[in-house]
């Protein structure tokens, strides 16, 4: 559904090897490589880790020389662009695509036809098939265009093909213009191009839900027909098509692909059920990426019938054997199957089609696999053993540090050669220079990273910040169990002890957010306004200024990233703990030699693995613990706030507007979220333990030659957190492809 692939340029020249050649050129004329990257645009294609993945995933498939080509949308305005009026977040259009796209090709001649709705007409042939036409439907042109994906150090090229939703011929109705309907005349254009107007349009009214399913079938559409279109046209036996394609489901977005491919094998290419179905199974894979029941996607039934009624036949038949399959197995009572069929309570369950239409099920982390497999989808784990697997996240080193950390990545190429710029394993080999000088270059190469930084925030918020202090920074989107809200909360007790002159051992701050929330998730608008609210105080107090400053950057994205996190000296990774599938942003902070702040949640399992107890600063229940409160009941917000004094300041702060101009009840939802509704993600049980925390922060960095070897530590033991890693193991082990 999203590839967040960011500027091109740069990695382009990287991964071609021309970026020395260019920027010697261009000198000669003098004209600064980096003004080039600034015209660049930043592709509004994707919005978090899960965009950012997938385009390391295909970055790291060009360079292992594994054949592959992206498939998603060519969204028009991206998510949104957010700017922070008065602390509020306003959603305007992010219109990357003002200028051409000049990376982009057109393939007008590939363009496929997308059908919606329409009545099914189904006779028997004489030769004993039955044949299904779709008639009377709403056609849907989607035209593909095509993003090179060159590889690292590589000959491979490969392809990210965006399907733009467009119309069959030119959509314009001119009778109607003519009859002065002018409305009318364009709505058959209007319609189309909403379908790839916008990338997650607001899914909480009827309308946004339905935008929402046909986006989802419109582009797994297109690529399916697409891939099945090539394959035959090379040559390929039908029957053999899965010994040839390997199609993985990145979250449950395209999980239509399933009965997608079922309808064309058995409607186009003759197939009866059983060889179909052998065909899909062995052809898919499922990447799940959440343990949040409420992010495990579903569609109303009604909706989904009207919408892709042969879809929908095909959706039902897949469930109806595979209820039967249930039934005769022993300890598969009716609860049981109820529970693991593909349609129930009046809607069709994407994630459980994923897994009951793929041949391998993968979480992201081994934290989130586990879970997965014992707890949240355990009974399609024993029904189906050896079908789920881990594969954890990883990111490409070529894009986060050689290309975001420049500087960086020249101290190690100096340190150990540039073996580790095509094999990040070998980032290991700095460890026995760690004491030898490198920790004290990467230490000076942050501070400039941070004057950097400083400077953009100077530029684009008027708050000076110092590059001295600790440069503490959570970027990431706006949830609720990401909980920004824990850290503001860390914020307004530091503020309320420098008021009371209870400064002792505190060292100097800069909280660094960047986040954006989801136009129809109130909750995580609300906490970017309290966020801005907390920080006009603080910043605005003299008291405080030479402690604590408070920073959102607003309209995060790959860029501003990049900006970011080479110049971060603590990453916030403070999820509560089984609730983060994996996390990429915590390894981007690990590889430019941030010191990680976290749970026990996700990859930072495996990180703390990798750097030892002494290198990561941890807090907080455990995975067991949080599962445990929730089955089992006994956690009490209320008594969190009546056993703390601290929390009840500040819970009496929000509540009487004392950060700010904000009415007093400004804040209700925020209040209501951590006391009426039972504080689901543990911020005010994790408070204690997170203010500790945050205290021995200051006195590690305090003592600079201890900090600075944390963080050496921690970028010498990055390299097995590389996309390349990750994705080596899914040729291995699900799609059965050779690689470099």
């Amino acid at each position: 559904m999203e590839f967040l692939i960011g500027k091109l340029l740069e990695n382009y020249l990287i991964n071609t090897g021309l970026k020395e050649v260019v920027e010697e050129g261009l000198k000669d004329l003098g004209i600064k490589l980096e003004d080039l990257y600034e015209m660049d645009p930043d592709p509004g294609l994707g919005n978090g880790g899960l965009g950012r993945l997938a385009a390391c995933f295909i970055d790291s498939m060009a360079s292992l020389d594994i054949a592959g080509t992206g498939i998603g949308i060519r969204y028009r305005y991206g998510l949104f662009r957010q700017l922070i009026q008065n602390g509020y977040q306003v959603e305007t259009p992010d219109n990357w695509l003002k200028i051409p796209n000049v990376w982009e090709i057109c393939k007008a001649e590939d363009a496929r036809i997308v059908k919606f709705g329409g009545n099914i007409n189904m006779n028997w042939g004489g030769d004993g098939h039955l044949y299904v036409e779709l008639e009377d439907y709403e056609p849907v042109l989607a035209v593909p265009y095509d993003i090179p994906v060159p590889g690292y150090d590589s000959e491979r090229v490969n392809t990210l093909r965006l399907w733009s939703a467009e119309t069959e011929n030119s959509g314009f109705d001119f009778s109607e213009f003519s009859k002065g309907d002018y409305d009318r005349a364009v709505e058959n254009i209007t319609t189309a191009h909403s379908i790839s107007n916008v990338l997650y349009p607001d899914d909480s009214t009827p309308r946004g839900k339905l935008l929402r399913l046909k986006q989802e079938y419109f582009f797994t559409s297109a690529g399916l027909q697409d891939i099945l279109s090539r394959y035959l046209k090379g040559g390929g036996n039908i029957r053999e098509f899965h010994l040839y394609n390997a199609i993985q489901i990145n979250d449950t977005h395209p999980a239509l692909a399933i009965p997608e491919l079922m309808r064309l094998l058995i409607d186009e290419q003759g197939l009866g059920w059983d060889d179909a179905w052998a065909i899909t199974v062995a052809t898919f894979g499922y990447t799940n990426h959440t343990i949040l029941a409420e992010a495990l996607e579903k569609w109303p039934l009604d909706m989904f019938k009207k919408l892709l009624p042969r879809i929908y036949m095909i959706v039902e038949e897949i469930n109806r054997r595979f209820v039967a399959e249930l039934s005769m197995k022993d300890g598969y009572g009716f609860d049981r199957i109820a529970k693991m069929s593909i349609i129930g309570d009046g809607a069709v369950k994407m994630a459980h089609l994923a897994i009951v239409g793929s041949h391998s099920v993968n979480g992201v982390a081994r934290l989130h696999s586990d879970i997965l497999k014992n707890k949240e989808l355990r009974n399609f784990s024993e029904f189906y053993p050896g079908k789920f697997n881990n594969k954890t996240n990883g990111i490409t080193h070529r894009r986060w540090l050689i290309g975001a950390n420049p500087e960086l990545a020249g101290a190690i190429d100096r340190t150990i050669g540039t073996g580790w710029r095509k094999d990040p394993g070998k980032l290991t080999e700095l460890e026995k220079f760690i004491d030898r000088g490198f920790s004290d270059e990467a230490y000076a190469i942050k501070q400039n990273n941070k004057e950097r930084l400083a400077g953009y925030i100077l530029k684009t918020t008027e708050i000076g910040v110092d590059k001295n202090s600790i440069f503490d920074i959570q970027v990431k989107r706006l949830h609720m169990y990401k909980r920004q809200l824990l850290n503001i909360f860390g914020v307004m007790d530091m503020y309320n002890r420098i008021k009371a002159g209870n400064t002792s051992g505190m060292y100097p701050r800069t909280v660094i957010f960047s986040a954006k929330a989801f136009p129809g998730y109130g909750l995580a608008k609300n906490t970017i306004k309290l966020i801005c609210t907390v920080a006009d105080r603080v910043n605005s107090d003299k008291e405080a200024a030479d402690f604590l400053r408070v920073v959102f950057l607003p309209n995060y994205d790959v860029s501003l990233a990049e900006r970011m996190i080479p110049a971060g000296d603590i990453s916030e990774q403070i999820s509560t703990a089984s609730k983060e599938a994996s996390g990429t942003g915590n390894m981007k902070f690990m590889m430019n030699g941030a010191v990680t702040l976290a749970t026990l949640d996700g990859a930072n399992v495996e990180i703390r693995e990798a750097v030892g107890d002494d290198n990561i600063i941890l807090f907080g229940l455990t995975s067991d613990e949080v599962i445990s409160y929730e089955q089992h009941g006994g956690y009490d917000p209320y008594r969190e706030v009546r056993n703390d004094s601290r929390l009840e300041a500040i819970i009496s702060q929000i509540r009487e507007g004392y950060f700010g101009f904000a009415g007093k009840n400004e804040f209700t939802p925020v209040l209501d979220h951590l006391l009426k509704d039972g504080d689901p993600y543990f911020v005010l049980k994790d408070f204690d333990a997170y203010v500790s925390a945050r205290d021995k922060i200051d006195g590690i960095y305090s003592d600079r030659s201890r900090f600075s070897r944390m963080c050496a530590v921690n970028i010498a033991r990055s390299g097995r957190f590389s996309s390349d890693n990750t994705i080596a193991a899914y040729a291995d082990d699900i799609w059965n492809v050779k690689h470099r």
